[in-house]
């Protein structure tokens, strides 16, 4: 069955897109939440007329989304959560409680199912996670788990200063050999 989506639907396509959908889904699903219209000659004369403001519409959010992504670019989010030995957390972050401190912390208010996260974040460090923001627009967003800036900060330095170390005392080891 043709139907005219009213809406952006994930998987399906955006507003004024002509798709191809199963009869079911479309008057079960889509026609009693108003997603959608069926395709019939009157409907495709009205999206004809529409079609300028739909693009107008499109414009709009995807500078909105473009503005968003460029005020994430760089950004840092810290969660406070219990962590035991070894780096391993008592229990997990979730999508939820990093959308709840993005908007704690940048006063950004995003949607939970917008943070694409796979499988929740069971150990503590930096994590780079994606925020999804409007169809293949994607921000992504520095979380420190159970650390903070600082503590990562100073660990790197100790990290590096021990590959120095090893790489002086690798040097050192090949002059005496050569010797």
């Amino acid at each position: 069955m043709k139907v005219i989506l009213l809406d952006e639907i994930k998987g399906k396509g955006g507003e004024g897109d002509v798709v191809e959908v199963a009869q079911g889904y479309a008057e079960n699903f889509l026609f009693p939440k108003k997603l959608a219209v069926a395709a019939t000659k009157g409907n495709l004369k009205q999206l004809d007329e529409r079609r300028n403001n739909i693009a107008k519409r499109e414009a709009v959010r995807l500078a909105t989304a473009n503005e968003t992504k460029a005020a994430f670019e760089g950004k840092t989010v810290t969660v406070d959560v219990k962590v035991g030995d070894e780096g391993v957390l008592f229990g997990s972050v979730t999508a939820a409680m990093i959308a709840d401190a993005i908007k704690d912390q940048l006063g950004m208010d995003i949607d939970r199912k917008r943070v694409e996260l796979g499988k929740p974040i069971k150990v503590a460090g930096a994590h780079t996670v994606a925020i999804s923001l409007y169809r293949e627009i994607k921000a992504e967003v520095v979380v420190l788990v159970g650390v903070t800036a600082e503590e990562l900060a100073a660990e790197a330095e100790v990290e590096e200063t021990a590959e120095v170390a090893e790489t002086e005392t690798a040097e050192v080891e090949t002059e005496a050999a050569a010797e």
